[in-house]
Formats: C-alpha cells, structure tokens, sequence
C-alpha cells in the first residue's frame, strides 16, 4: 500500500504531504485547489508520462515522492533488485519501498526506485504490480479485448486455470507440428537438393577414410623423411657415443669404469656415488637402445615412403579445405548420416506426422471446448454477480453479461470475451464503454472491481471523482462499495461528494491558500468537528451550517453500518 507520499511545486502545490495507509482515503477540497494534482503526482511515480506544464508557475522542478510497504519477496522486489535498488526491511515479511520523480519546467525527468537513479520505464513496471487508477477520462481498466479475458480467467480460478494450461500445452504441440510439417512440403526441392549434395559429400569422406589426428601424425612423418639424412648422421653420432661397437672408450665403458672405482673404496659417500653412476648407466643404456630403434626405422623408409605419406596428405588436405578441418570432417561423417536418413525418410515422415497431427487435432479440439466452458460457467457467474451490485448502486434495471464468443484459435484459446451491458429493460446489450452514461460507467466500473476483488486482488485502488454525474442515494452506495473494497484492497478516493467522504476512514482536505500573488495548497487530515465541518462544506458549500453539520454527522454514522 502508499503509506505517504510527498508533491513539491506541483500544480497548485507548493508542497505537501499525504498520509494514506490502510483502508479507505478521501481526498476532498475546494475546486481549483489541486485534489488533481495527488492523482497527477501519483501518475508520475508509476512512470506515467510527465506533463511539463504541471510544474508550479515560478518554480524550476517538480517532484514527488512517495514510499510504498511492500512485500519483501516477489515481482516487486525482484524488479527493484533488477534495477539496482534497495527496500527497506520493515519485518520478515515486509520493507518500505521508496520512488521518486522530477520534472523541469524545460522538459527532462528523472526517476529513482529504492534509492537509485532508474528509467521512468522501471516505475511503470512496478506499476503493473502496484496500484490501479481509474481516472475520469478511464473509468475501466478492462478496455481491451484481451484484458477482459484476461479479468475473467483470473474471476474463473482454478477450473479455468487448468483448462488453460491443457490447451496450451495442446496448441504448442500442434503449432510446432504444423510448422514441421509446412517445413518438408514447402522445401522439398530445396531438401532434394540437400540430400544429393550430402550423398557426394559423405561419399568422398567415406573413401577417404580419415582417422582422427591423423594429418598431425603425416606431417611429422613428411618432416622426418625429408631430412632422413641429416636425422641418420645426428642419431648415429649419439649412438657411438653412447655404445661404440668398437674397442673405442664410449659413454657406457667410461661410466661403468668410474662405478667400479669407487665401488672398490670403502667410504659411504662414494659408494652413493657409485649407485649413481649406475642408475646414470641405465638410463644411456635405454637412451642408446631407442637410437638404435629410430636407426632402423629410418633404414627401413626411403624415397617411395615419402611419396607415399604426401599423396595421403593431399587427400586429407583436400578434406581439410571442404571442412575447415579434419576433425569437422569426421564428425561430418556421423552427424551428415544421420540428416541425410531423415531426408531421405522424407515420405514416411510426412506420413507419419500426418497421422500424428490428426490425433493432436482432436486433442486439442477438446482442450478448446473445455476452456470455452469454463469460461463460459465463469462469465454466467461474473455477469450474475455484477448485476446484482448494480442494483445496490441505484441502476436496478441495468444488466451485465459477459460474451463469449467464438474467436480464431492462439495461444489464449479460442474465446473473444466482451463485457456487455444494457442499462434498462427492453435495451440490447452493448460493450460496457458505447452503452452507459459517464454516472453510469463510473458505478458499473466499481461494481466490477467489487466483484473481482474477491478473486483478482489489486493492492491499491485510486480512484478519480468516480462519483461523477451521480448524487443522493447512488452516492451513498458508492461510498459504501468503495468502503467494502477498501477490506481487501488500499483505497484512495478523490471526491467532491459528501456521501462517499463519509465512508472513508482517512479523510484528507486539500486546502487552497493566497497571498494575494502566489497560491499555494497545502493538505490536512481531518478529524472530529473538523472533518464535521469538511462534510458539511461539500454538502451545502457552508462549513458553519447547522443544518449543513447534523446531516453531515449523520451521513458519517452511516460508516458504521457498513
């Protein structure tokens, strides 16, 4: 819920503070005093577009700023955190949430959310999950087509709920099969085409035969026979030094003649030498042993190997070339056989999907058909009890119904819902906004947010001279609506009717202030013979009337038959 909000050089309004809180606000005061201004500061801090021309004459900015109690987890939260911001713990459960908003008279705003500078984007966000303003020129929230079956989904609960879900799981199904479907038929040549150039693809892949890292190993191969010869005189070189096979002294000789020396003395630190030199001499030993080895590998190539070794290379770099590497290639060989079954199975496939799509088709025919009958239950329901609060709002003759009518199918159904009303006898149903009066759309308005509520709860209601065009007794019933929703949802009310204040249980005056050059509203919470006198102000235009001050304390004892 606003628990404050705070308006500087807006409008009419030097500067200001309100306290909301919960239950039922009224905002009253005199014409011209600036009660438009709350729902106008209001409308900034949940990103609304600024109206420069609100900024108070003299003044160079207007701000507004207000704090929220919010759930301390959730959408809101979660959105908050996403912009960067902050709430402050109130409790386990709950935190304050700060937003602000200013306006230059020259046209640039700024916004913050939980302490950081954020888009006004981020507030109209928070928006959705925040407040619902019905202002005088958007007496229903409900205007589009899709937010009215959206409204009686969420009135239909649990039953629609889960229709829903089955349908659209349904629709996904058949959507993406369709879609598979229209993909072979519509490019069979195109998959021909496919088909015959992976066959020659494969093909050459398949004769070629490559084997992993095998390119890498051929060219170290290529590398080592071109220089055969300097590679022969290098390891023989090492390998009569190491073990000549003559009388002449090599590595070996040497070191086993040093090992036996020391050996034959008797101090322990020559003889760890000695196991040393004898580990040492195993080592040139398996050195000398792996020459020999590479000796005869290369005795064994000659010229025709090397000839050989790049005749492969060029098969494999011919590959490499098509493929950006070897390794595509191969992999090519397993995945391009698998694309290339499907594609050939094209016929089969198409028959198989067909069958498919008919059973699907039947499926989610009767997904549709359930979805439209609970929707159907639930608009019977919604229209019932619409009407019924109608009546209490002095219009006992208007009817609402809510239409279900068939619609092409998406991904929401099947369904067009309208909510229609005929506002007397004998009249024909029409959409709620072209068949009632400015009084009676206000009235219709509220006796649907009465009715959902109980199921599509909004957190804060603001509602904007919702009384307009109506007096007496449908006042008093508006009042008393405005107070039942104010059980389960804030209330803020900016009314010119007695009748409706007098339900309120924070009654806030804007009071309209001169000082001959600068007019200023400031705002007062009214209490006792004060509030007294504010109701009786609204009644009679007189705040000393006697007369005036009785009816107006007896329409404040009607709060307590609510």
């Amino acid at each position: 819920m606003i628990e404050e909000m705070r308006l500087r050089d807006l409008g009419v309004i030097a500067e200001a503070t309100l306290p909301m809180g919960a239950g039922f606000t009224a905002i009253t005061g005199e014409t011209g005093a600036g009660k438009t201004m709350v729902v106008t500061g209001l409308g900034l801090l949940l990103g609304q577009r600024a109206d420069f021309s609100a900024v108070r004459a003299g003044a160079s900015q207007a701000s507004v700023a207000g704090v929220w109690v919010v759930p301390s987890t959730g959408a809101v939260a979660e959105r908050v955190a996403d912009a960067g911001g902050e709430l402050e713990a109130i409790d386990d459960d709950t935190s304050e949430l700060y937003l602000s908003r200013s306006i230059t008279a020259e046209g640039r705003s700024r916004a913050s959310v939980g302490g950081v500078k954020a888009p006004a984007s981020v507030l109209s966000d928070l928006a959705d999950n925040l407040v619902v303003v019905h202002g005088q020129s958007d007496q229903l929230r409900l205007r589009s087509a899709s937010a009215q079956r959206d409204a009686l989904d969420r009135f239909g609960g649990e039953p629609i709920a889960r229709a829903a879900e089955a349908y659209r799981d349904a629709y996904t199904r058949f959507t993406a099969l369709e879609l598979r479907i229209a993909e072979i038929t519509e490019h069979q040549g195109a998959r021909l085409a496919e088909a015959a150039h992976l066959r020659g693809v494969l093909a050459d892949i398949e004769q070629a035969d490559p084997q992993p890292g095998e390119d890498e190993e051929l060219a170290q191969r290529a590398e080592r026979l071109a220089n055969a010869e300097d590679l022969r005189i290098a390891a023989a070189t090492a390998h009569e030094s190491l073990s000549s096979e003559d009388d002449a002294a090599d590595v070996l000789a040497l070191i086993a003649e040093a090992r036996r020396a020391l050996e034959r003395a008797a101090d322990p630190a020559l003889t760890t030498l000695a196991e040393q030199l004898a580990d040492l001499s195993y080592r040139a030993t398996d050195i000398a042993q792996e020459l020999s080895a590479y000796l005869a590998d290369l005795d064994e190539s000659g010229p025709h190997e090397l000839a050989t070794v790049e005749e492969r290379r060029a098969v494999l770099g011919a590959l490499v070339r098509s493929h950006g590497s070897l390794a595509a290639a191969i992999d090519l060989l397993s995945t391009g056989s698998a694309r290339l079954a499907e594609l050939d199975d094209d016929p089969g496939t198409l028959e198989r999907l067909a069958a498919e799509r008919e059973t699907l088709a039947v499926e989610l025919d009767a997904c549709a058909a359930a979805l439209t009958t609970a929707r159907t239950k639930a608009a019977a329901r919604l229209g019932k009890a619409v009407t019924a609060e109608l009546r209490e709002l002095a219009l006992p003759d208007a009817r609402l119904e809510v239409e279900v009518a068939p619609a092409v199918g998406t991904m929401n159904g099947r369904d067009d819902v309208t909510i229609l009303l005929a506002p007397h006898p004998g009249a024909s149903p029409r959409p709620v906004a072209k068949s009632a009066s400015g009084g009676e759309l206000s009235r219709v308005m509220l006796a649907i947010e009465v009715v959902m509520s109980a199921s599509d709860p909004v957190p804060t209601f603001v509602f904007d001279e919702v009384d307009a065009g109506i007096g007496g007794a449908a006042a008093i019933e508006v009042g008393r609506r405005l107070a039942r929703l104010a059980e389960t949802s804030q209330v803020i009310a900016v009314t010119h009717l007695a009748q409706v204040a007098a339900f309120a249980n924070n009654h806030l005056s804007v009071v309209k202030q001169s000082d001959g050059s600068v007019t200023a509203s400031s705002v007062r919470n009214l209490h006792g013979a004060e509030r007294d006198a504010e109701m009786a102000r609204l009644l009679s235009g007189m705040a000393d009337s006697e007369a005036a001050l009785a009816h107006a304390r007896e329409l404040l004892a009607l709060r307590e038959t609510i």
